[in-house]
């Protein structure tokens, strides 16, 4: 799905919380926001890397926190502490929840029942399914652009395809 309506453009984002990539991104997602505001619907999709031992459930706490209203501002709070998720794992996904006024026992659960694995295996399997191989990688209008090799003039390419969508 590209466009929910004619007002809109969806970006999907497919990330991997544990990358250092996509916290570098960050910045694009940011300014893209700011400069399209609700007209840009920016979707967090998740695609765990497996060298990346934290990724998995970071994806799923994510997905917990999205529950409890917040997914982009605890993806990029963990993103932010990066290299410490890969130390400390779990105990820092439940912090941060706490950190952020979210319910972290909730979170903590959700990584213990497993009640988000389905969304994050079916985001991994619909990246795989249309060529996505790294983090990040975004999706928009149908094209897929690939920012985990680099990310020079990524953010440009997307205001280009987000303005032609907004315009069509």
């Amino acid at each position: 799905m590209t466009t929910t309506d004619s007002d809109r453009v969806v970006l999907d984002v497919w990330c991997e919380l544990q990358c250092t990539d996509c916290r570098t991104a960050l910045d694009d997602l940011r300014a893209l926001r700011a400069r399209y505001g609700e007209r840009l619907d920016i979707r967090l999709r998740h695609f765990p890397l497996e060298k990346h031992k934290h990724s998995y459930a970071a994806a799923q706490a994510a997905e917990e926190a999205a529950e409890q209203g917040s997914d982009w501002a605890y993806a990029e709070a963990v993103l932010g502490r990066a290299e410490e998720l890969a130390a400390r794992g779990q105990e820092l996904l439940v912090e941060v929840a706490r950190e952020l006024g979210l319910d972290a026992e909730e979170v903590d659960t959700a990584l213990i029942d497993g009640r988000h694995t389905l969304i994050v295996d079916a985001d991994q399997a619909e990246g795989k399914a249309i060529g996505v191989t790294g983090t990040p990688t975004y999706v928009i209008g149908g094209e897929r652009l690939d920012g985990g090799k680099s990310q020079e003039g990524l953010r440009e390419r997307v205001e280009e395809i987000a303005d032609r969508l907004l315009a069509g």
